[in-house]
C-alpha cells in the first residue's frame, strides 16, 4: 500500500530528524528497517510514555518500521548491517561524519555493496567548512539561522521558537530530497549521495521572506527583516470571550472591518491600498486588536466567514490531542495516532491505521533471515553479541 510501496529505506538515525523522515517515508509505504543499539534509539524515550521502550513520541515516530538492534561497533554486526544495506534502496542516516568513518558506514562503504543505494546523510554544518564536525541540535540551529534573531527583532529578546521546528523542516527536507533522488533514478540515474546541512536548509527557509528587502545587491544587507511578520503586534487578538486569528490581506478586507467596527474614517485609508498593509501592519494590527476586542470570537468568525477574510479560533494544544484518533497497540495499548497529513487518490497508505511501533530489535531476526542469513548465522550473531532481540 502507498506511493512507494517496494521501496525499502535503512535508517541509522537517532534523536528527531531522522526518525521523522523516514516516518513519512512509511507513512507513503515504503519498508523502512530502523537499526538500533540494544538500548534503542533515544527518541524511545523522549517525552514519556506508556512503556519502557515507546514514549509518545515514540509510538508514532516508529510506527511503519522494522527494528533491528546490531552492535554497528562490532565487526560482525556491521557486516550484518552491510547485508541489509545491500539489499535497500535508501540509507539515510544523521550520524556524524567522523563517526560513520570509523564505523566504515559511509556512502563509499555502502555503495560497494549496493551501487544504486540513495544514501542521504543529514549534518548540522555543510562537509568542507570549519564548522563540519560540529554539534547541532535544534536549539543551535535555530540561533545560527535566524530564528532566534527574528523574535529579538519582534520581542525586543531572542527566543526559539516552540517547537523543534529545525529538526521537522530539515526531516521534510529529506524525504523531499531522496524523493526527487529516486524519481532521477527511475528515469534511468545512479544512485547517489545527498548532504542535508541543516544550517543550509534552516538559512533558505528563513530568507525567503526574511531576506527579501535585502536581496538587491547594492542594498544594505541592514534592510533585512520582512516588517508585517516581525510586528510586535502581530499575535492574537483578544476578542469579548476568547482570542482569534484574523489576517484581513486586501484593502476590501480592512474597509469592511473598519466599517463593521465603528472606524469609517478608516474607510479607504492609504495604508491599507495595494500592498501597503505590509509596511504599516504594525499599526494596523494594533487597530484591528481594538476593533477585535468588543466583540465575542464566534461573532468574528461569523463576521469573516461572511466577508471571505481568514480567520480562526485559537486551538489548544489539548484539544489537538483530543481530536487524534484512537489505535490499539500490541504492548503499549490504546494510543492516540497522528495521522499522515497527505491524501493519495490512487496510492492510499493505510497510515490511519499504521503498524505497530516495534519494541527494539523486534524484528532483527526475520529482516536478517530476508537477506539470506540462515538460523544457525543469526544465532551465531546473537551470541558473540552482534545483534540482540527481544
Amino acid at each position: 500500500m502507498g506511493p512507494l510501496a517496494g521501496i525499502r529505506v535503512l535508517d541509522i538515525s537517532s534523536v528527531l530528524m531522522g526518525p521523522f523522515s523516514t516516518q513519512v517515508l512509511g507513512d507513503y509505504g515504503a519498508e523502512v528497517i530502523a537499526v538500533e543499539p540494544f538500548e534503542g534509539t533515544n527518541s524511545r524515550r523522549m517525552g514519556g510514555g506508556p512503556h519502557r521502550e515507546l514514549s509518545g513520541i515514540a509510538l508514532n515516530l516508529l510506527r511503519n518500521k522494522q527494528s533491528v538492534a546490531i552492535d554497528l561497533k562490532h565487526p560482525e554486526g556491521r557486516a550484518a548491517c552491510l547485508r541489509i544495506a545491500a539489499t535497500c534502496d535508501v540509507m539515510i542516516t544523521n550520524v556524524r561524519t567522523a563517526s560513520l568513518r570509523r564505523l566504515a558506514l559511509g556512502y563509499d562503504d555502502v555503495r560497494a555493496v549496493q551501487p544504486d543505494i540513495i544514501y542521504c546523510q543529514a549534518v548540522g554544518f555543510p562537509s568542507g567548512t570549519d564548522r563540519e564536525d560540529d554539534a547541532a541540535f535544534d536549539d543551535v540551529i535555530q540561533a545560527a539561522t535566524g530564528i532566534a534573531d527574528a523574535h529579538r527583532r519582534s520581542s525586543g529578546t531572542p527566543a526559539y521558537a516552540p517547537t523543534v521546528m529545525a529538526d521537522k523542516v530539515c526531516a521534510l527536507t529529506i524525504v523531499n530530497a531522496v524523493l526527487a533522488a529516486l524519481l532521477h533514478r527511475t528515469r534511468g540515474g545512479a544512485g547517489q549521495f545527498i548532504e542535508v546541512p541543516m544550517s543550509d536548509v534552516m538559512t533558505s527557509f528563513m530568507l525567503v521572506e526574511h531576506g527579501a528587502s535585502a536581496i538587491a545587491a547594492d542594498v544594505s544587507p541592514a534592510h533585512a527583516g520582512y516588517g508585517r511578520v516581525l510586528a510586535p503586534t502581530r499575535r492574537p487578538f483578544r476578542t469579548a470571550d476568547g482570542w482569534i486569528a484574523m489576517l484581513p490581506y486586501s484593502s476590501r478586507e480592512f474597509n469592511r472591518l473598519f466599517e463593521h467596527g465603528g472606524h469609517p474614517d478608516l474607510v479607504g485609508d492609504e495604508r491599507t491600498r495595494g500592498m501597503n498593509h505590509i509596511e504599516h501592519a504594525g499599526m494596523l494590527y494594533g487597530i484591528v486588536a481594538e476593533i477585535v476586542a468588543h466583540q465575542t470570537t464566534a461573532h468574528w468568525l461569523q463576521f469573516c466567514r461572511s466577508n471571505d477574510i481568514a480567520a480562526s479560533a485559537l486551538a489548544s494544544l489539548d484539544e489537538m490531542v483530543a481530536a487524534l484518533p484512537i489505535a490499539e497497540h500490541s504492548v503499549a495499548g490504546r494510543y492516540r495516532v497522528i495521522p499522515s497529513p497527505v491524501r493519495f487518490s490512487a496510492s492510499a497508505a493505510d497510515a490511519d491505521r499504521p503498524n505497530d511501533a516495534p519494541c527494539v530489535g523486534q524484528q532483527t531476526t526475520a529482516v536478517l533471515e530476508s537477506v539470506g542469513m540462515t538460523v544457525a548465522d543469526i544465532e551465531h550473531l546473537h551470541d558473540i553479541g552482534a545483534v540482540a532481540s527481544p
